[in-house]
């Protein structure tokens, strides 16, 4: 397919949008924490959770490689978000989502690999990949919305402790939601980008679907208990995807 000026112009349109509702979906959490309207803990929650969604856009691109520059921007961003920045609005993003595990690098070492992940997983299915980003983004959904789920579930409801002594306590209700949702997470996106948008995507069938959704979620569930709190933006999405990837060469031999 020729790659023609009205397909540039759509791209750039889709990056302008793109890049609009991420920097929406920080500067208004950042703003109602600086005005006590919310928590710290939630303006980190409602980061997490809505700015990554913008991947979903990754397959409506002609050309893919357009999500690399989108992410890798994203991570230079929040590795140059810290309690030193001179740049003022790098350094309120610090101050309004910073954990506590983060005082000791003065940066936001989640946020950071929370981008970095993305950055590594589009790269690398742009280039090998490109009609199985339902891989990628079904594992970056898992880091968004699943590991929010279970860090808020966990937080307010979990009793029984996973105690491990190189990370952060978990809890089995949070780790069960991680699972039921990762599940969900996984159908949703391979049904979406496998059987409705086959036009760019490589088909699958709802057998399969089911499988990679199980033992992705599966996956993910075992890495986030094991994983130190402030690593687990980085190991959940590329080691559940990375994974179930490889296991499919492993399923049609």
């Amino acid at each position: 397919m020729e790659y023609s000026l009205e397909y540039l112009l759509f791209d750039l349109l889709l990056v302008l949008l793109t890049y609009a509702y991420i920097f929406l979906t920080i500067i208004i959490p950042v703003q109602l924490k600086k005005r006590d309207k919310i928590s710290k803990f939630t303006a980190r929650k409602m980061v997490h959770f809505l700015a990554g969604l913008s991947v979903l856009s990754a397959p409506f691109f002609i050309l893919p490689h357009f999500v690399i520059l989108i992410a890798g921007s994203l991570t230079v961003l929040t590795y140059l978000s810290s309690k030193e920045s001179k740049v003022k609005q790098l350094k309120d993003l610090y101050d309004s989502i910073s954990e506590e595990a983060e005082e000791k690098s003065g940066r936001l070492m989640g946020p950071f690999f929370y981008c970095l992940s993305i950055t590594l997983l589009m790269t690398i299915f742009v280039f090998l990949a490109p009609d199985q980003l339902y891989f990628p983004i079904a594992g970056i959904l898992i880091m968004i919305v699943a590991d929010t789920l279970a860090s808020v579930v966990g937080k307010h409801w979990g009793r029984i402790k996973i105690h491990l002594p190189w990370t952060s306590t978990r809890t089995i209700l949070g780790s069960v939601t991680m699972f039921g949702s990762a599940f969900l997470l996984c159908i949703g996106s391979f049904w979406y980008f496998g059987i409705f948008m086959t036009l760019t995507q490589k088909p699958l069938t709802w057998n399969i679907i089911i499988l990679y959704s199980f033992i992705t979620a599966l996956v993910a569930m075992t890495i986030e208990i094991i994983s130190p709190s402030t690593w687990d933006d980085l190991t959940v999405p590329i080691g559940s995807t990375i994974i179930i990837y490889l296991l499919t060469f492993i399923y049609y031999l």
